[in-house]
């Protein structure tokens, strides 16, 4: 299928990313991705975004795996590109919604209900065990979101690091991973500068990132970091500038 891509897969653990965008045609604009992990037929479905795809990412996944075998719907943040079909998910699978705290009381306002399907993170994170692995919520608070994690598969290696890492690319792209990093930097910057905290926030997420065996840093929007682009990238975010850092040309 031209919008998905398979991450990872050794048999028994697969990670697939899925690329549904619900937003009109345009030859750049933030294509929204969104990705699934199962294990053994058990699923873990991430960031699956608005009501609008709903219907095609329920058939995309089901591909891979039975929709009731759904575990565990982690949602990086609140926005409604993570969040927006979280009441559509809930009647379709029997599944906990794992998300920040802070978040949880904001469900209604999708129509959310369910509260006791919720397991909330608290803001150090979480470590979660998922059949012989684990799954780790890496806290990513103000980048952008003030409840914001990042989740490591220790499996596949994969970080999924929702709008860290997003890009403003072309849509029709027919690859999925960055080519060339110096140049993939253009489609970074921008979106960064305005939507991360600060640079010590940057600094702290990647501290954090680098005690860990990671091969593939995925984000929600734009292209997967594969191989040395890992450090290139964690080494470009380090050094960033953005948010507060620019206090005074912003106020």
């Amino acid at each position: 299928m031209d919008n998905e891509k398979v991450l990872y897969d050794d048999g028994s653990h697969k990670c697939v990313m899925f690329s549904i965008d619900d937003e009109g045609e345009g030859d750049s604009f933030l294509s929204v991705n969104q990705f699934l992990i199962v294990q053994n037929g058990v699923g873990v479905l991430i960031d699956p975004g608005s009501a609008m795809i709903f219907h095609e990412l329920y058939e995309a996944v089901s591909r891979h795996v039975e929709v009731q075998n759904i575990k565990y719907i982690f949602l990086s943040h609140q926005d409604p590109d993570v969040s927006g079909s979280i009441t559509q998910w809930a009647i379709s699978t029997t599944a906990k919604f794992i998300m920040s705290k802070l978040w949880v009381r904001f469900m209604s306002h999708y129509g959310f209900m369910e509260m006791g399907r919720i397991m909330s993170l608290e803001d150090h994170g979480a470590k979660l065990k998922f059949g012989q692995e684990f799954l780790k919520f890496v806290p990513a608070h103000f980048l952008h979101s003030p409840g914001n994690f990042t989740l490591y598969d220790s499996k596949s290696k994969i970080v999924f690091s929702g709008d860290i890492g997003a890009a403003i690319v072309n849509a029709s792209s027919d690859y999925k991973h960055v080519l060339d990093f110096e140049e993939h930097k253009a489609a970074l910057y921008g979106f960064h500068k305005r939507y991360m905290g600060s640079n010590k926030l940057c600094r702290a997420w990647v501290a954090r990132i680098e005690k860990l065996d990671v091969s593939i840093i995925a984000p929600q929007h734009g292209f997967v970091f594969e191989g040395e682009q890992v450090a290139q990238f964690l080494g470009w975010f380090k050094e960033l500038k953005c948010g507060s850092d620019y206090l005074e040309e912003l106020y």
